[in-house]
């Protein structure tokens, strides 16, 4: 994938789920979503967290270790919307800069190319956009493209999604299943 591709795409998984986020209302962010354990603000507050860390990561040369339990508990503050765009922004603008994408970062798997991290990220985004949506009871449909791009990004370790303790076992495909049916089940998510 191209640069620009690869960039736009997670742009796109952001505003995917930042629409979502903007669609909370004052009495949902305590509900449930598919993700165990997590209400929608610590869904929302996961995925804020994680656009934190991409700055310092990628433009800075940080590693996780430098960051440590730096962004511990809930970032979200009194308005987790605004803070959600904040964050969503920044995140943007580090994998925009000037040759992100050429750069290697240091996460807790080792060292990982820029690219690479740009697209696990867009993959995060949009399942998490299907949870947040599914939370909501709001439109859970998520763009063809991001599907597709997903479903290359997770094909080499798929086997050990489960395994990892970040994924639910996958769940068995339906004959004839459409793209989105087999992500959420690869991830462990029923549709």
């Amino acid at each position: 994938m191209r640069e620009n591709e690869t960039v736009n795409s997670f742009q796109a998984a952001l505003a995917l789920f930042g629409s979502r986020v903007h669609q909370v209302r004052d009495d949902q962010w305590d509900a449930p979503t598919p993700c165990a354990e997590w209400s929608v603000r610590d869904l929302v507050n996961h995925l804020a967290v994680e656009q934190m860390w991409v700055p310092p990561l990628v433009v800075d040369g940080a590693t996780v270790g430098d960051l440590a339990d730096r962004w511990a508990g809930d970032q979200l503050g009194g308005d987790p919307v605004a803070t959600w765009d904040r964050v969503a922004r920044e995140s943007l603008a580090a994998f925009r800069s000037p040759g992100a994408l050429d750069r290697t970062v240091h996460l807790s798997m080792g060292e990982t190319p820029v690219a690479e991290y740009c697209s696990q990220m867009t993959m995060d985004a949009t399942v998490h956009g299907w949870d947040l949506s599914r939370a909501l009871g709001v439109d859970e449909g998520l763009p063809p493209d991001l599907v597709e791009l997903s479903l290359r990004e997770t094909e080499p370790y798929a086997d050990d999604l489960a395994a990892s303790g970040l994924f639910a076992p996958a769940l068995p495909v339906p004959a004839g299943a459409d793209d989105q049916t087999r992500l959420l089940a690869r991830l462990g998510r029923g549709a």
